[in-house]
């Protein structure tokens, strides 16, 4: 077969030999290329590959990479203050993985140590957990107990927790405590003095904690405080009312955050999220990511908060 070198007339631009060329190997190269990517032997070896050690440690390293550059663009805008979480998934995390639903509040544990590594990166000053409601009580008996295991252990270790006292994170434990057993209302009320007089950041772990019985706690003191003549009536408002709740001291959430894909506060901080700004991710708890918290942060900066103007 012969070719032909077409010269440019007029308007009319003909291709050349060497172009003709090309284009029959791009469209030989692409049928090559479809074949390959269909085959068993490229999917045996596309599954290889995404199953292999070096293709999750390079997925980490473009992860982290692109984190670091959305933590830097956060920063250019306003932070929250106060990030409150609702810990939800851990359960039906574990039972995805095939493993004892109980077992899942263990990896949900070590999600609260990253949350508040993000929050210190990121200089979001109060960070609130949902760890354990009023409701929780009613969960079976060894569920319960697993959770007050959790629990001991978990104070026990913030207590020495070198990354709680090097940033001057101040630890309230916030709910009916007199509920909890004695040795956790111990060690949380220890860790509480330890750290009472720190003042860069705040974590709360809401223990025993509902948001009804909260108000209804605050309602019971005030009534008492008038009663005995050491509140007036007309002093009652809005500011007084929240020096009555558990979260006394620290400003309300600017946004509330709840993983596992539903979408309800569950008795969380009722009075407090009067103007916070919701997010749910489809994420369970122990699964959720830093790129995932990141998205929740910009989604809030995103947002205009009227405050009901």
């Amino acid at each position: 077969m012969k070719f032909y070198l077409f010269k440019k007339r007029g308007n009319a631009n003909i291709p050349s030999k060497s172009s003709l060329l090309k284009n029959l190997a791009k469209k030989q190269y692409h049928k090559l290329e479809d074949y390959a990517v269909h085959s068993d032997v490229a999917q045996n070896i596309s599954v290889t590959i995404y199953q292999s050690r070096l293709y999750r440690f390079l997925k980490e390293k473009i992860n982290a990479f692109k984190n670091i550059k959305r933590v830097e663009h956060i920063k250019q805008y306003p932070i929250p203050q106060h990030i409150a979480v609702i810990m939800d998934g851990n359960r039906r995390f574990a039972k995805d993985i095939g493993i004892k639903p109980n077992a899942g509040h263990y990896f949900g544990r070590d999600k609260i140590k990253e949350t508040l590594d993000w929050c210190l990166e990121l200089g979001i000053k109060n960070l609130t957990l949902y760890a354990f409601s009023t409701q929780n009580f009613n969960r079976r008996p060894q569920e319960v107990e697993d959770l007050m295991d959790l629990c001991r252990t978990e104070l026990h270790k913030a207590y020495t927790d070198s990354r709680i006292h090097k940033n001057k994170v101040k630890i309230k434990v916030i709910g009916n405590l007199e509920s909890l057993p004695q040795d956790i209302q111990k060690k949380a009320n220890e860790i509480m003095q330890k750290t009472e007089k720190y003042h860069q950041h705040t974590l709360s772990i809401a223990l025993a904690y509902g948001g009804r019985e909260e108000i209804i706690d605050a309602i019971y003191h005030i009534a008492e405080d008038v009663k005995q003549e050491k509140l007036n009536l007309d002093e009652i408002d809005e500011k007084k009312v929240s020096s009555y709740l558990y979260t006394n001291g620290i400003p309300d959430p600017d946004l509330i955050l709840r993983t596992s894909g539903e979408e309800r506060l569950s008795n969380f901080l009722l009075w407090q999220m009067a103007y916070s700004e919701l997010y749910f991710s489809d994420v369970y708890w122990p699964a959720f990511q830093k790129k995932d918290f990141l998205k929740a942060v910009e989604t809030y900066q995103q947002r205009k908060r009227r405050f009901g103007r």
